[in-house]
């Protein structure tokens, strides 16, 4: 009895197995012949692609990282290195209010450093795409980007300066917005 059963359990776990199948095997192709045919990044939202830094909603150039360093400490591949920026060298104006402070008796106040990084590196070569780093950012600088077309012939073309990249995305849209606007202000035109 328990033999039976048994077999017709094994059965069973076939005949859904191959309906499984079946259904795979039946259903439409969704490959894509490149480079006769692309895909709109529009319609793969759910690609994970290299990280990218997000810019401030006012100056889209400058990054939300606030060079908290957790990203660096989070990613298990060692991939992200940030470099904090530096303090700026006081000025003789504020060398001589230190001075003076010091003489009151005061503790002095120098410059503080930007919060935002001087560098931010970045080696796909090296990323295993786990995401922590895009979870561990306090302040939603990171994201995944949905680039489906990166490709390269050596190591160095997926070494990113993500702050250079930002900068210049922002610049470039900067630059198409512009065009956009004088074209389209010109008498007969549209964009």
């Amino acid at each position: 009895m328990k033999m039976l059963f048994r077999k017709i359990s094994q059965l069973w776990g076939l005949m859904v197995g191959l309906a499984i199948t079946g259904k795979y095997f039946l259903s439409k192709d969704v490959t894509v012949y490149y480079p006769r045919q692309t895909v709109d990044p529009k319609d793969i939202l759910t690609y994970r692609g290299h990280i990218e830094l997000i810019g401030l909603d006012d100056d889209p150039g400058t990054p939300r990282c606030i060079s908290c360093l957790l990203c660096v400490q989070a990613c298990p591949s060692g991939c992200i290195a940030v470099t904090k920026s530096k303090a700026p060298k006081p000025t003789e104006e504020e060398l001589q209010a230190m001075e003076e402070a010091k003489q009151r008796g005061e503790k002095p106040k120098a410059p503080a450093a930007p919060k935002y990084p001087a560098s931010w590196l970045y080696d796909y070569n090296l990323c295993s795409l786990c995401g922590m780093c895009v979870e561990a950012c306090p302040v939603d600088s990171i994201r995944f980007s949905h680039n489906i077309y990166l490709a390269g012939t050596s190591p160095d073309d997926f070494r990113f300066n993500l702050l250079a990249r930002l900068k210049r995305k922002s610049k470039e849209k900067g630059e198409r917005a512009v065009s956009g606007t004088a074209a389209s202000s010109l008498p007969g035109r549209t964009v």
